[in-house]
């Protein structure tokens, strides 16, 4: 009996090491295709847009959007992500722009993470009729903005506006721990929203509301 439970644990144990073999493998596989769809240029595409959405967080967002805000004046802001208590005039002074020149067409939000940036800029997108959009964040972070983003506005055309941080090295980012660290954080989040997207729905139906369940699904 003693060396049958032996063969059956070694067994259990053979099958767990398959599994995570496998597990690993589709990991890596999934990272690669993951490198293959971020940004490596911003593609000007002549497409018109009817607003411009910043997601903070990173450096030289807000003054790309301010730029693009500048060259289309039928266009409007939304910055997403702002602290509380940073007004339009403070962020307009930071980006040497004129306040008075472009504060009526900026709106900004106080999200917290990129779900929450999805979030609040569908609600100001539906309450402004906005049907276009041109989504400016950092390359690395631009497939899972994307995945939130058309989540909750699917029938909104969203044009994709990567910037690059200077302190990324996306290309042979592997070869840089800093720039590594970044990419494969990145990555894990978007397979967590993946996940959470596909869960969601079940959650609801099944009538689960617990807020720490809902506050561990929001983060990133």
């Amino acid at each position: 009996m003693a060396r049958r439970s032996d063969i059956q644990r070694v067994s259990i144990l053979g099958n767990l090491i398959v599994v995570l073999f496998f597990t690993i493998g589709f990991w890596i596989i999934g990272l690669v295709k993951f490198d293959a769809v971020i940004p490596d240029a911003t593609e000007n595409n002549g497409i018109e847009t009817q607003a411009i959405v910043v997601l903070t967080g990173g450096s030289g967002r807000l003054d790309e959007g301010l730029d693009l805000l500048v060259k289309d004046p039928k266009t409007f802001l939304f910055v997403s992500g702002v602290y509380k208590g940073n007004e339009v005039r403070h962020l307009l002074k930071l980006s040497k722009q004129r306040p008075y020149a472009l504060g009526g067409r900026i709106a900004i939000g106080n999200a917290e993470n990129t779900r929450e940036n999805a979030l609040e800029t569908a609600a100001w997108v539906i309450k402004n009729k906005i049907k276009s959009l041109r989504l400016v964040t950092a390359a690395y972070h631009m497939p899972r903005s994307l995945l939130e983003f058309e989540n909750v506005l699917p029938d909104a055309l969203i044009i994709p506006h990567p910037i690059f941080p200077k302190h990324v090295k996306q290309a042979r980012w592997w070869a840089y721990p800093g720039t590594a660290s970044i990419v494969i954080s990145e990555y894990n989040k978007l397979l967590l929203a993946w996940v959470r997207q596909k869960i969601e729905p079940i959650i609801e139906k099944l009538g689960i509301s617990d807020p720490l369940i809902k506050r561990s699904w929001g983060k990133g």
